[in-house]
């Protein structure tokens, strides 16, 4: 019976050492958003965690500051270096500051790509842009202008001031006004990514211009913050609130009337291509360089411009016939 017993111990012992060994074998790909707790980089994370499931030989950390600030990535990174990652996806909160960090990442041999909100390319293998930038410009531009046959003042309700994305969005929508007739940018303002500044700056707009027509907020949590804003003003009907923002959150504002119509790619397929590319990337199956084709599972694949960028997939409209049904999703 001893016999046996330390028999079964010994065995027990050496399955755990293999199943350490197999495990310590997974690449770990790191998927950094700009702070937690937002539902959009929650829903990326279901994206990644199925990438990984698909591949196999991941692991995913998913991490972020608690605040949206460029200093909380940078301690991110920092960790993350001496965690000896295989790679890191990265959402962006400042394009410039985070270069320094993410230099240091890719001197130790971690592949380091970003994802959504980008960072400037010497900070990065390559970027993954949700979909063309010119196509979300127009996009958000054109949801407001749907709404307004005879044109009016709209207002840009913004993440932070240094957000990559937000700003490149933003220079994207003023290149398209000639096309628009009437439609007249007053103002933009910065709400943070924060719900009570954006609910603030949204009552601010409000106040400041008495012709406000339309908000557009880029941003998922400002265009639900700016929507529950102009329905506690009583402005429904008065200022349609458009922009990128999730189904599920939006859903109760498109059914009170105070957002016609909002558009979004899914987070989920983001952060399941960007956890792809990083995998495709660190094990050598592809190569960041201009023109490159590189595959992103069921995504397809994305193609490389002369900066090393590219574009998942083109946004998606929801409005009142739609909105229920993708709620349930994300």
């Amino acid at each position: 019976m001893g016999i046996l017993k330390k028999l079964l111990v010994t065995a027990a012992v050496a399955t755990a050492m293999m199943a350490n060994v197999a495990h310590a074998e997974n690449k770990k790909i790191a998927l950094v958003v700009k702070a937690l707790g937002i539902g959009f980089f929650d829903a990326a994370n279901k994206g990644a965690q199925e990438a990984a499931k698909e591949l196999g030989d991941v692991d995913i950390i998913y991490t972020g500051p608690t605040d949206t600030t460029a200093e909380g990535q940078i301690e991110v990174i920092n960790s993350l270096i001496a965690q000896k990652v295989d790679a890191i996806a990265i959402s962006a909160n400042d394009r410039d500051a985070l270069v320094p960090a993410l230099k240091k990442a890719m001197d130790r041999g971690i592949t380091v790509i970003s994802w959504d909100s980008g960072v400037a390319p010497e900070g990065r293998a390559m970027h993954l842009n949700p979909s063309s930038n010119a196509l979300i410009g127009n996009m958000c531009v054109k949801m407001a202008a749907d709404n307004l046959p005879e044109g009016g003042d709209v207002a840009i309700l913004s993440a932070t001031a240094t957000a990559t994305n937000q700003n490149t969005w933003i220079e994207e929508m003023k290149k398209v006004l000639p096309n628009y007739k009437g439609i007249n940018i007053v103002t933009t303002v910065y709400g943070d990514d924060k719900t009570d500044k954006s609910y603030t700056e949204t009552q601010g707009l409000i106040k400041a211009y008495p012709n406000l027509k339309a908000i557009i907020a880029p941003t998922s949590v400002g265009v639900v913050a700016a929507a529950q804003a102009v329905e506690d003003a009583g402005m429904v009907g008065k200022i349609n609130v458009t922009g990128l923002g999730l189904p599920s959150e939006m859903a109760g504002h498109v059914k009170a009337g105070s957002s016609k119509s909002f558009a979004i790619w899914n987070p989920i397929d983001l952060g399941y291509s960007a956890t792809m590319i990083s995998y495709n990337l660190l094990t050598g199956k592809a190569k960041a360089e201009a023109g490159a084709e590189i595959g992103m599972g069921r995504m397809g694949n994305v193609k490389l411009d002369d900066n090393r960028e590219g574009a998942m997939a083109d946004p998606f409209v929801y409005d009142a016939k739609n909105v229920e049904e993708f709620a349930k999703i994300f």
